[in-house]
């Protein structure tokens, strides 16, 4: 077994939020409910279920009290990774390699726990949804669909990402779900509704791959640069100190408007290019999870 193997083996996420499941596996919750391992008493509130009042606790004390447990659940984790035409700019393979290799890891991580992992793969002109299963088999099979060509498709539309997170909330709709979204956010703009009604039903959690070249453009001359979606091509100085500057300006601007748009819809989104190494990324992502309670 390699390194990075072993040290998936340890990592275990935690959640920042109830999610639905049943008391089966191996995977433990953070969450107090109904289970077989006893904790806890603790006063009771109008939103408890009346069903784990303790009765002599609460004639002995003359006030209702209920038992906690800890959970034993199953978990569903879906991956929505964006497909589109723009996540194949960058380094080596690009933006959509790096979040193939995220997804893959994080189906690997997540669900060997006994937990269920399904997929969207999406882009303007194909989705393929893979329903949620557990064990190795599904991992290999949701590794296959990522490393599979994206079709071709037409150019001159930008990527439509609420009609992506629209699709994933008609997917999961059926019960509460950890769902991990992967996208460079480049595209339409009026996606951070359609967000914020995601990350009010499930736990989300939202990663940006980016490319360095597009934070900050390197001095390479006059180059033909070609917009991925639209086809659009342009003829640029990357030398010019006034372009540079402009450029700049604009990358920052766009940068304020994605972190206000997701403190919008309620998230914390991580942040990965790449260049950046994946196992240090993902063990931070780790380390972060279930800090936000809901």
């Amino acid at each position: 077994m390699t390194a990075p193997d072993r040290l998936l083996r340890r990592l275990e996420w935690k959640l920042g939020r109830r999610l639905d499941g049943r008391l089966q596996g191996a995977y433990r919750t953070v969450w107090h409910g109904t289970g077989i391992d006893f904790t806890d008493l603790r006063a009771y509130v109008p939103e408890d279920d009346v069903r784990h009042i303790d009765w002599n606790v609460t004639a002995r004390l003359d006030e209702p009290y209920i038992r906690q447990y800890t959970e034993d659940r199953e978990m569903t984790a879906w991956l929505v990774v964006d497909r589109s035409a723009s996540m194949r700019f960058g380094q080596a393979a690009g933006k959509e390699s790096t979040a193939t290799e995220l997804a893959v890891s994080l189906a690997r991580l997540v669900g060997q726990g006994g937990n269920r992992v399904g997929a969207i793969l999406y882009d303007n002109h194909r989705q393929q949804v893979i329903p949620p299963r557990t064990g190795r088999d599904q991992t290999l099979r949701i590794a296959r669909e990522l490393m599979r060509p994206p079709s071709p498709g037409r150019q001159g539309a930008t990527t439509d990402l609420a009609a992506m997170l629209r699709l994933a909330a008609v997917t999961t709709t059926r019960r509460r779900s950890l769902i991990f979204l992967m996208s460079d956010f480049i595209g339409e703009t009026d996606w951070d509704r359609p967000l914020a009604m995601l990350t009010h039903r499930h736990e989300v959690v939202v990663i940006r791959v980016v490319d360095p070249a597009e934070l900050d453009l390197p001095d390479l001359g006059l180059i033909l640069v070609e917009d991925a979606e639209t086809g659009e091509q342009l003829l640029v100085d990357t030398s010019d100190p006034l372009l540079r500057d402009r450029l700049a300006g604009q990358v920052n601007e766009r940068e304020a408007a994605l972190a206000g748009a997701m403190r919008k819809a309620g998230v914390d989104a991580h942040r990965i290019t790449t260049d950046q190494d994946l196992l240090s990324a993902l063990v931070d992502m780790v380390r972060r999870s279930g800090r936000r309670r809901r």
